[in-house]
This record gives C-alpha cells, structure tokens and sequence, in this order.
C-alpha cells in the first residue's frame, strides 16, 4: 500500500469524476482519494507506476495524458516556478510566460517537443519521453530566466534538431 497528497480539489476531483475509475481499470490497483490523501493498493510494480500517474493528476494532468506514465518509455519533470520568483505577482507572470496568450506558448513547446506540459500551482510539470522532456525544459528554463519568447523557441527547436540527428544515427 502506497499513499500520496495531491491538492485537495484534485482529490475532490478524482473522487467525484471518472477519472478514478478510468485509473483503475488502467492497473489491477485500487486507489482511495480521501481530503488530499490518496491510498493506492495492488500490485508492488502497477503500484509505483500508479503513484507516478496520481501524482501527475494532482499536478493538474488530464487522465489521458497522467495515463502515459504507465509506459516505461515516459517520465515526468517537475519544475517549482516559485524558485524563480521573489513574490506571487513574479510568479503568476513567469506562468503566464510560458502559457502564453490563449495558450499559444505551451501549445508551441508541446507541438515541437512532444511532452504533455500542465501549469498547476507553483508548479509546472513535463511528460514525456526523455528527450522530450529535455526539449520542453529548454524553452521553460528559458522563459524562467526572462529570456524571450523567440530565444527560448530558438533553444528548444536547436535540442529537437539535437535529438532528431542522434536518432537517425542510432538507427
């Protein structure tokens, strides 16, 4: 038996959706949200896969893309935008950054990099296969520091390049 804390309007969430039910019958576990403190029960490997999963639900993933984490080709990142920020004002500007206006920031890195990206909290958070994750760090970290927009696509698209020559040379 494994437990975790998500935030509790995720629990709520989980608790009153399908989601938890699309969870379970993705594993042979059982999970119990109950005010932020999530139970998971079952098989010790699905176990820790789905710890991974609720984890990446509380970080304000959809189930689909919290699912992935059940592929052992995907990994998730978390990065705590609070670190580079002095105040709560900083900070919500530094996630509307990398949001971007309607979105079209994250829908850009997600698009290039092929990693699931979820602002939450303080929190942003990155899924994907390692690569991609890589990708999409390049950008965040980017606009984390305050570079620019263009700068931060710039070194994003220059790992993707980075990446899609390893791969061909690997194969």
């Amino acid at each position: 038996m494994d437990q975790l804390y998500i935030p509790h309007e995720r629990a709520r969430k989980l608790k009153q959706s399908r989601d938890l039910l699309k969870l379970e019958k993705a594993s042979s576990c059982s999970i119990k949200p109950d005010d932020g403190l999530v139970t998971i029960d079952g098989d010790p490997y699905e176990q820790m896969l789905m710890k991974n999963v609720v984890a990446a639900y509380g970080n304000g993933f959809d189930t689909e893309s919290a699912l992935l984490l059940m592929n052992d080709d995907y990994y998730m990142s978390l990065i705590d935008v609070s670190q580079y920020a002095k105040n709560d004002g900083r900070e919500k500007q530094l996630k509307a950054r990398i949001i971007g206006e309607n979105g079209k920031t994250k829908k850009y890195i997600e698009r290039v990099s092929s990693a699931k990206i979820s602002v939450y909290g303080d929190k942003v958070c990155v899924i994907g296969e390692s690569d991609s994750i890589d990708e999409a760090e390049a950008a965040i970290y980017s606009l984390l520091k305050g570079e620019k927009h263009k700068t931060a696509y710039s070194k994003m698209e220059a790992a993707h390049r980075k990446n899609k020559a390893a791969r061909k040379r690997v194969f």
